[in-house]
């Protein structure tokens, strides 16, 4: 055990650095003026080396060796820590020091550029600091895939979800492929066929969405003692699991739009909320990985807060809130506005029928970029005819089409896939938490929450990285990742 106590404290530090550059980074995007950009570029740069550093001491794989090699002496969630400590060290020390560095640096530098590039709508700004942003990130991926035996897009999948294959998305993928232009057509005649929506006129005051956004949280299950809502110009979820921060932007002529992302972002506060006390500051403490995280986010946005027994719950709140009157404010006409079908150009603010086009059309062009088949310089056109044929929708500006999501500005290519993959997942959890405890729905329909976060609790958040997220979903919900539930879900929603 001395050698797994030794490697415990170890990791410890590691994850203390972790929570620092967590709420560093929350800071670049909250609070920090642009003035203080160079300097933070640094302190990040130097804080990345010092965690590549520490977790690529040589003492480290000595420890991992005699630790496996007596690993029939440790627990079931010890022995799942090492393997946890050993999949972050292969991951580190595919990595040079020089590469870390340049990599945050760039990375950090490119934000910062791309804020003011789709402020201003000026492509070639971003293309110019994105392309050592990607040439770097191409660095990276062929150091993993030769570490981990993968293709390159497979080892900068594996950073965000662990054994998350292309093969496996390209299946998935292709059934949605399949099933959604179809269905889209029918739902939108369906939606043709039922009394329009009401729009609700504003203004509605930012701070008055704001405290409405803290109500619901509160609802929810959200622990102010351990977290904060803030403004950003991207919507996004950071911090700690004992400090977690997490961002909204606000739009006075519409409330609707804001108050889904503070939904979602709480239901990724709420996974790492409820992960683990016990692990916490351990590997195997932290989220299995994004495809479990974004469908914790999408369960409470989309299963649960677009649902009729939410909307009956929120309706008279919303009402009181902003002073409304008329039917507009009713449970009904609300469902029809966030039920509303309709191919547009924001990924975070389409619905979810039209949503997993936006995600195939980036995982698309992502590994287009990655192996070179994309030069940065044909990203406007590429996005563009992608989204004519995905969506039917063309696209005015490169502010609403390649520079609208921040992803590829800081380097995480590998990631949007988990969206979609997320979106299955929280299909099926909802689907089992449901049948499994008839209280759920009637407790959301009166605001208490307090059935779905236990089951939640017991089943994804408080098991950490201990098994796989295939392993998880098959114990939580009885089959492995598809597309069956998502699809039902889809056509109870959107056909009857």
């Amino acid at each position: 055990m001395k050698s797994y106590r030794a490697l415990e404290q170890r990791f410890r530090r590691i994850a203390a650095v972790n929570g620092a550059l967590a709420v560093l980074g929350w800071d670049q995007s909250t609070m920090m003026p642009e003035g203080g950009a160079k300097v933070r570029a640094e302190q990040m740069a130097v804080l990345s080396v010092v965690r590549h550093e520490w977790i690529t001491d040589p003492a480290i794989g000595g420890l991992l060796g005699e630790a496996e090699a007596r690993k029939d002496r440790l627990n079931e969630w010890q022995r799942a820590n090492l393997r946890e400590m050993q999949r972050q060290w292969r991951h580190a020390t595919a990595l040079t020091p020089r590469l870390v560095e340049a990599r945050s640096k760039a990375t950090l530098a490119c934000e910062m550029v791309w804020r003011k590039a789709r402020a201003n709508n000026h492509f070639k700004s971003f293309a110019t600091a994105f392309a050592p942003v990607l040439e770097l990130t191409r660095e990276v991926a062929a150091a993993k895939a030769a570490a981990f035996g993968l293709s390159p897009y497979d080892a900068l999948l594996d950073e965000y979800e662990p054994e998350g294959r292309a093969a496996q998305i390209d299946a998935l993928f292709a059934d949605l492929g399949r099933f959604l232009p179809g269905f889209i057509d029918r739902a939108m005649a369906r939606q043709a066929k039922r009394p329009a929506a009401t729009e609700i006129p504003g203004p509605f005051p930012a701070d008055t969405q704001r405290q409405v956004g803290l109500r619901f949280m509160k609802a929810l299950g959200f622990d102010f003692r351990h977290g904060r809502l803030d403004v950003s110009l991207h919507p996004f979820t950071g911090g700690v699991p004992t400090d977690v921060r997490i961002t909204t932007r606000y739009d006075e002529a519409d409330f609707t739009s804001s108050l889904m992302g503070v939904l979602h972002e709480t239901g990724h506060a709420l996974y790492e909320l409820g992960l683990p006390k016990f692990w916490r500051n351990q590997p195997v403490g932290e989220a299995r990985g994004m495809v479990l995280h974004e469908s914790q986010s999408l369960l409470i946005e989309m299963q649960v807060c677009r649902g009729p027994e939410f909307l009956t719950y929120a309706a008279p709140i919303l009402r009181r809130a902003f002073r409304g009157e008329g039917s507009a404010w009713s449970a009904e006409n609300l469902g029809r506005i966030y039920r509303r079908v309709q191919p547009g150009l924001i990924r975070v603010d389409a619905d979810e029928v039209t949503y997993p086009a936006h995600v195939i059309l980036r995982y698309r062009l992502e590994q287009a970029m990655l192996s070179g088949d994309l030069p940065v310089a044909d990203l406007p056109h590429a996005w563009n005819d992608g989204m004519q044929t995905l969506l039917g929708v063309d696209v005015p500006d490169d502010a609403r089409g390649c520079l609208q999501d921040i992803h590829w500005a800081v380097g995480s290519i590998g990631y949007f896939p988990t969206y979609t993959l997320g979106a299955l997942a929280a299909a099926q959890l909802f689907a089992a938490a449901k049948e499994r405890d008839p209280a759920i729905l009637p407790g959301i329909a009166r605001g208490n929450f307090r059935p779905l976060l236990r089951w939640l609790r017991q089943n994804v958040h408080g098991r950490g990285s201990l098994v796989s997220t295939d392993r998880i979903l098959r114990d939580a919900t009885g089959r492995p990742l598809g597309t069956a539930a998502f699809k039902a879900h889809l056509k109870a929603r959107y056909l009857n």
